[in-house]
């Protein structure tokens, strides 16, 4: 590694993918301002008063998971600008069981999801004990609502470990969670994320929104679903561009359920497909290897009207046959 790769804020896979969109210089300039190696108060305010936090880890075999960590608000705590202590264990079903190890890299995204909120952090894990998991950062930035929709959500502490149903394939059941899914969560990671600690090489873990149905499900082994305009950082996309091994997380806010999936990923660039689905500068397909559906594990509760983002009033569908 060069002493220089270090300082780096983006990865190749990430800077080919600004280069294709036409935005690479102008990035060079906005991500050496806005992603950090340390965070800034409202960034460590923010984490600790949320009821959850999306998290990005990988196995052994180099397959990146997204995962949930649930307590009642407060459970985040950040002792210093450079360090987050979260106080929570992963559930029996969750792949971040068995991926969670001192020295390995992660990525956190915390949501507030009644204002659309929300904040990333990717780092490594520095401690695990009784007090919790210290996370070290490497980077430290913040995201656009863009595409997220907004929810009342709370902490209901459950008694039931839950159950877990594992296959190689969807099912009815799971093929209807992610048809009525509004929000997904996934997970990348560079191909070097397992040797060194080079600041843009690690795991990542993202949001992604549209309106209910946006994904698609073909032949139990196949998804489908647009990737609008955003930031322009292609984290997600450029650890693609390098490495399609991706982990997607679906949560079924009405029931709880939750559901895990190792998939390999496609960035689609050019198809009729692309084409007649509005507001869609590219697709996401991924052939699914792993399917781990948890039942009744999540201690959240959410209720009220789902608020749509306005960002998708121009957004397509799929179209039916």
């Amino acid at each position: 590694m060069k002493a220089s790769d270090d300082l780096q804020v983006f990865h190749e896979g990430e800077c080919l993918m600004q280069a294709r969109a036409g935005v690479r210089d102008r990035m060079a300039a906005i991500g050496a301002q806005v992603i950090r190696t340390s965070m800034p108060e409202q960034h460590r305010t923010f984490f600790a008063q949320l009821p959850f936090v999306i998290v990005g880890s990988m196995d052994a075999k180099g397959q990146p998971w997204a995962s949930i960590l649930t307590n009642p608000p407060g459970f985040i705590s950040s002792p210093d600008a450079r360090h987050l202590l979260i106080r929570s264990r992963p559930a029996v079903a969750d792949p971040l069981r068995e991926t969670l190890i001192a020295g390995a890299p992660i990525a956190l995204l915390g949501i507030e999801q009644p204002t659309r909120r929300r904040n990333r952090m990717n780092g490594i894990v520095e401690r695990i004990d009784d007090d919790g998991l210290l996370v070290g950062v490497q980077q430290s930035f913040g995201n656009c609502p863009k595409y997220m929709q907004a929810r009342q959500v709370e902490y209901r502490a459950i008694e039931s470990a839950g159950t877990l149903h594992s296959a190689t394939a969807l099912n009815e059941l799971t093929r209807q969670i992610i048809a009525r899914a509004d929000t997904l969560f996934i997970a990348t990671a560079h191909p070097g994320s397992q040797h060194g600690n080079t600041r843009s090489h690690g795991v990542d873990v993202s949001h992604r929104g549209g309106k209910p149905g946006f994904v698609r499900a073909e032949c139990d082994n196949t998804l489908t679903f647009p990737d609008f305009a955003g930031n322009r950082f292609f984290n997600t996309l450029g650890n693609i561009m390098l490495n399609p091994r991706a982990g997607l997380l679906f949560i079924d806010f009405e029931t709880g359920e939750l559901l895990y999936i190792a998939a390999d990923a496609r960035i689609v660039f050019d198809s009729p497909e692309l084409d007649a689905f509005a507001g869609a500068e590219r697709l996401l397909r991924f052939k699914i290897l792993h399917v781990r559906h948890a039942v009744a594990s999540l201690p959240l509760r959410w209720s009220g009207e789902v608020q749509i983002s306005p960002f998708l009033a121009n957004t397509g569908c799929w179209m039916t046959t």
